[in-house]
């Protein structure tokens, strides 16, 4: 991406399928040309804006234009985004407080905190601005999303260590420029915010995750793999349940963005070995009808398309195919040195034996 930018985003994917190993994104234009965008050994996967023209780096807070290939740091570090606003203006985003090494007195008392409470911000990812948002306590976030209309915002997470442990949430729903929470509700270890695009866009409803199946921290891999996911709605004035839920089948992540009333979510498949893993996006229906949208190389994961393009693009039509012409010039030319050297070689072994029977004919 930093050699050569593309234009904006039609989708980007992570893959672990590298020469060196490390997951790395791969940015798709709408044209069709792809940039990869290098991942640092334990960076988390970013964020992509909703208009596909900037992904921004947790942790760093490093934004990068994918138009342009320019990459600045504009976000203290040690802020993890959560969720973009539907504007493309503002980003939610958790910063963990926790003492990473404990400290002792002179008589062995302990001096520091190290399970203090995250902060929840509101970030300017161009100017660098942030703000907390007075949302309660929380041991840390989990996930976030904001309203269409950017007045409001969900967070969830575990309000305690124990909670954390247990693996039990808590939903609120507050004002961010200073209103207070307007309610609060608490999600057992069966339901979870269903992703920075939960809010459904007529601002009514927001979308939770929730599975039949093993729940909490003693539940093996396979029996997580099995869980049997729905998606369920609170209306956002009351926190209340409301509306019908919709199955969703197994191996779910998240819900990535709407068409209109219909949530498209990201499934990732298990596997035995994660490089096999394969990212799909899926637009469910109320009828309980689930058409898929995009399918990404096996080994990806974390399929994200922006979502202003999502609400408007076309999908369906032939599976394109790579070109075998797609290579860089440099390459074809490097294939070709041998493939002539042994022309050449043969042409002069044929020559020199026509040389010798005409001789030996004379």
């Amino acid at each position: 991406m930093g050699q050569r930018a593309a234009g904006p985003a039609a989708l980007v994917f992570f893959t672990d399928r590298t020469r060196y190993f490390e997951s790395t994104g791969v940015l798709v234009d709408q044209d069709g040309a792809y940039r990869l965008i290098p991942i640092g050994i334990a960076e988390r996967h970013g964020l992509l804006s909703p208009d596909g023209r900037h992904y921004l780096r947790p942790g760093s807070g490093e934004l990068l234009d994918v138009t342009t290939g320019r990459q600045r740091r504009t976000m203290s570090t040690g802020v993890s985004p959560m969720a973009w606003s539907s504007d493309g203006q503002q980003v939610l985003g958790t910063r963990d407080n926790d003492d990473t090494v404990i400290t002792y007195g002179p008589e062995n008392q302990q001096l520091n905190d190290p399970e203090k409470p995250d902060d929840l911000l509101v970030v300017d990812p161009f100017r660098g601005s942030e703000r907390v948002v007075e949302v309660g306590t929380f041991a840390a976030h989990s996930g976030a999303a904001w309203s269409p209309g950017g007045d409001l915002v969900a967070v969830t997470g575990s309000p305690d260590v124990p909670a954390q442990l247990a693996e039990r949430e808590r939903l609120v729903v507050v004002d961010p420029d200073g209103g207070g929470a307007r309610w609060q509700v608490d999600l057992g270890d069966r339901r979870v915010l269903a992703g920075p695009a939960a809010w459904h866009p007529d601002g009514r409803r927001l979308a939770l995750l929730a599975f039949d199946g093993c729940a909490g921290p003693s539940c093996t891999a396979e029996q997580a793999a099995a869980r049997a996911w729905r998606v369920e709605f609170l209306d956002t004035a009351t926190g209340k349940d409301v509306g019908q839920a919709l199955p969703a089948g197994t191996s779910v992540r998240e819900v990535i963005g709407w068409r209109g009333d219909d949530p498209v979510l990201r499934y990732v498949s298990k596997t035995e070995q994660d490089t096999d893993r394969q990212a799909v996006l899926a637009a469910l229906s109320p009828d309980g009808g689930r058409e898929v949208l995009v399918t990404a190389p096996v080994g990806s994961t974390d399929l994200i398309v922006p979502g202003e393009l999502l609400a408007r693009a076309a999908f369906g039509g032939p599976e394109p195919r790579p070109s075998p012409f797609a290579a860089p010039l440099w390459l074809y030319l490097t294939l070709a040195v041998l493939p002539l050297l042994t022309v050449g070689l043969i042409v002069r072994v044929v020559r020199r034996r026509q040389a010798a029977t005409q001789a030996a004919s004379t």
